[in-house]
């Protein structure tokens, strides 16, 4: 196996993020483990045979088709990885299709929902609660992805221009607007707070963990929403929903959001910072009221 040649392929040259390397590798690991009760190993030689077992053994073990093909996917870039270093003719994985499965829904929160929440924060204005309530208002003012908001450094907020620096996935960057009023309430926090690097951090001066955000956005919005699904992620679908209703540019909010099918739609939006900036300010809901 070349497992430590594809880890710094796809970490240094695409850029994966840490999470997916260790995944993609993790995958890999326990593909080989399970090929070797065969006394069969990862080369040129492999059978789709083999990897069909392997669906179907992941299947019984309750893995989920989503994940499954995400397993999946793991195997077809190293086998893509084989062929580019010449380690390996053709991918065993050339015809075969991924499970088939149902497309989730994801409702988002309905300004009633949102406004409940923003009034529990007005009635409880503690430094705890400040910093939950801007977490979320910046999650649904501005559609950031969870590690998007953990890993926003102070330095990145440029308040002169009403804009925020993200590190999107793939090690990405995009320029994202906040409005004015959030803005403000950024900068008392950070005068509050001077000595952080990343703007949420915690007690200890590191940075808040994947569970505080999602524990956050849970706690508030389950007292006043019987969504079954509550997250950050829906908080970003909310804020996406919320603008494109209220008219903005489909482009300029998938420039926004950082989506990575832009790669392509750029090409024909040719989307500015101005108008991603005008676009937001006309249509997202907070700055109507």
């Amino acid at each position: 196996m070349y497992l430590n040649d594809f880890k710094n392929f796809i970490e240094l040259e695409k850029k994966y993020s840490k999470n997916t390397v260790v995944a993609y590798i993790k995958d890999l690991v326990e593909f080989q483990s399970f090929l070797q009760s065969f006394n069969v190993f990862l080369n040129d030689k492999l059978d789709y045979f083999y990897i069909r077992k392997w669906i179907v053994k992941l299947s019984e073990n309750g893995l989920s088709k989503r994940s499954i093909n995400r397993k999946i996917t793991s195997l077809k870039s190293y086998f893509n990885f084989l062929i580019s270093i010449n380690k390996l003719k053709k991918s065993p994985l050339k015809a075969h299709k991924n499970l088939k499965i149902e497309q989730k829904v994801i409702v988002p929160f309905n300004e009633k929902e949102l406004d409940k929440v923003f009034k529990i924060f007005n009635k409880n204005n503690s430094n705890k609660n400040y910093r939950d309530f801007l977490l979320i208002e910046i999650l649904y003012s501005t559609g950031l992805r969870r590690d998007e908001i953990i890993n926003l450094k102070c330095k990145n907020i440029f308040f002169d221009n009403g804009l925020i620096k993200v590190l999107g996935k793939r090690n990405k960057e995009r320029l994202v607007p906040v409005p004015p009023a959030l803005l403000n309430k950024m900068k008392i926090y950070i005068k509050k707070n001077p000595t952080n690097i990343y703007f949420f951090q915690s007690r200890n001066g590191n940075i808040i963990s994947p569970s505080t955000v999602y524990r956050i956005v849970k706690k508030y919005f389950s007292s006043v929403s019987t969504k079954n699904k509550i997250s950050p992620h829906v908080l970003r679908h909310t804020f996406a929903t919320h603008i494109i209703n209220n008219g903005a540019d489909i482009n300029a909010v998938k420039e926004i959001l950082g989506h990575s099918s832009l790669a392509s739609t750029q090409i024909y939006t040719k989307i500015k910072i101005p108008k991603m900036l005008n676009d937001y300010m006309l249509n997202h809901p907070r700055e109507k009221t």
